[in-house]
């Protein structure tokens, strides 16, 4: 009997292979003949699944903001079964630094597609790009709630902090990456600015 296809499973080992090859050589420098060759199948497979290079991107951008959404998931459940604001906002802004192979990839490429959807019209309306808001909505929020609670400094704009604090993040994260700091030492400047924010701990 013919082996059962898990065509999911499949599209998820190619847009992984996607995600190697342009985090060693650039989104800008990947074909789908180099996509192939990485996940170890035929260019046609590779057509068969993602027709252009345009879909491909399209759901290499996906499966990296959905893997950055469980690792944000995975640090808040390590900080204990009921977390505050601020550990939340932690989890958040730490699971974007380049801290380990897999964040770093995630930094640079969504990096990459967000400087190739400034020129690309549908790739900018793809619902991915939607993220960066979605997370001030929810770092806002959780500041409201804990200025509501009386957590934070006194005049405490949320929304003005939320932006702030994920626009540090994203700067710090490409600073690592150039090697102009390191790792540790952006997440010591994030905390620095959430000990601002929270200063009785939050």
């Amino acid at each position: 009997m013919p082996k059962r296809v898990d065509h999911e499973e499949r599209r998820t080992q190619i847009a992984e292979a996607l995600v190697r090859v342009a985090a060693a050589r650039g989104l800008h420098a990947v074909g789908m003949r180099d996509v192939a060759a990485e996940a170890g199948v035929s260019l046609r497979l590779v057509q068969y699944y993602f027709e252009t290079k345009e879909k491909l991107l399209l759901y290499g951008l996906q499966q990296l903001v959905e893997g950055f959404g469980s690792r944000v998931t995975a640090r808040v459940a390590a900080t204990g079964p009921d977390p505050g604001p601020r550990a939340v906002i932690e989890a958040l802004l730490l699971a974007a630094l380049p801290t380990d192979e897999q964040s770093r990839a995630f930094h640079l490429l969504h990096t990459s597609y967000t400087l190739l959807a400034v020129t690309d019209e549908t790739l900018a309306a793809q619902p991915s790009f939607d993220s960066p808001r979605a997370a001030e909505d929810a770092v806002a929020g959780l500041l409201e709630k804990a200025a509501g609670a009386g957590r934070t400094a006194p005049g405490t704009d949320p929304r003005a902090e939320a932006a702030a604090l994920l626009a540090m993040s994203a700067g710090l994260g490409t600073s690592v990456l150039a090697g102009y700091r390191t790792a540790e030492s952006a997440a010591g400047l994030i905390r620095h600015q959430l000990d601002r924010i929270f200063p009785a701990g939050g």
